[in-house]
């Protein structure tokens, strides 16, 4: 079911791999366009600037791919948070070597090499998009991982597993960032393809609002839209 027009009124939170941009062969490949980052910017303005992106991605990494965007980032699943551009603080595991955990995981991978092991500044995430025939191998390596460094939890994700760190997520991120201005008091909107943002459109909607679920399978959300293009025109109909 397509969503109503976004109000001007309501909270917008966006995941951005799948969501804004189109899932790429590597993390490091997605492809920003002039008219994403004008989105961006004409959204913050009629929003109020109760617009955040919320990603499992870090900080720095996000920030990397939208310079001109000024707004709120919730990175990592929430363990990172991004006031304003330059301004990241950290609530990952205070106990984790992550430079042990990024060297073990390249160790055990390295009989595939075709599986990409992504490190993040509070876990890692192993990706088998190049060979889905690997997804019980990355599922088995994670588990062993994961057994390893007890402050982590195993996160199933669209062709990769990620660790991150436990208790921590895309609902709590929403969560934090609705007690705060310019989101408090709004109407929450969340749109995500994946199963990490499960946690956030059901909170969206415990407040008030509602989910978007971007592709298909099975969701919390109350809408769906087949892709990223397709999230893209419903928000430029809702700016016009």
């Amino acid at each position: 079911m397509t969503p109503p027009p976004l109000p001007a009124s309501a909270a917008l939170f966006l995941d951005f791999d799948g969501c804004l941009v189109d899932i790429a062969p590597r993390p490091d490949a997605v492809q920003v366009t002039p008219a994403l980052t004008r989105r961006l910017s004409r959204l913050l303005q009629r929003q109020g600037g109760a617009v955040a992106l919320v990603s499992g991605r870090d900080v720095a990494d996000l920030r990397g791919h939208l310079p001109d965007f000024p707004g709120i980032v919730a990175g990592s699943h929430g363990a990172e948070f991004s006031p304003a551009p330059g301004r990241i603080e950290s609530a990952g595991h205070p106990d984790l070597d992550i430079d042990r955990l990024h060297r073990v995981a390249r160790e055990l991978a390295q009989p595939h090499p075709v599986v990409l092991v992504e490190e993040k500044p509070h876990g890692v995430a192993l990706h088998y998009r190049a060979d889905p025939a690997l997804r019980s191998f990355v599922e088995d390596l994670s588990e062993r991982l994961a057994a390893a460094h007890p402050g982590l939890a195993l996160q199933p994700a669209k062709m990769a597993v990620e660790l991150r760190p436990a208790g921590i997520g895309k609902g709590d991120a929403l969560a934090r960032l609705m007690g705060m201005a310019p989101f408090a008091g709004r109407m929450p909107v969340y749109a995500g393809d994946d199963t990490t943002d499960e946690p956030a459109m059901a909170e969206a909607q415990a407040r008030g609002g509602f989910g978007i679920r971007i592709g298909p399978g099975p969701s919390v959300a109350r809408y769906t839209l087949p892709d990223p293009e397709a999230l893209a025109g419903w928000l430029d109909a809702s700016l016009s």
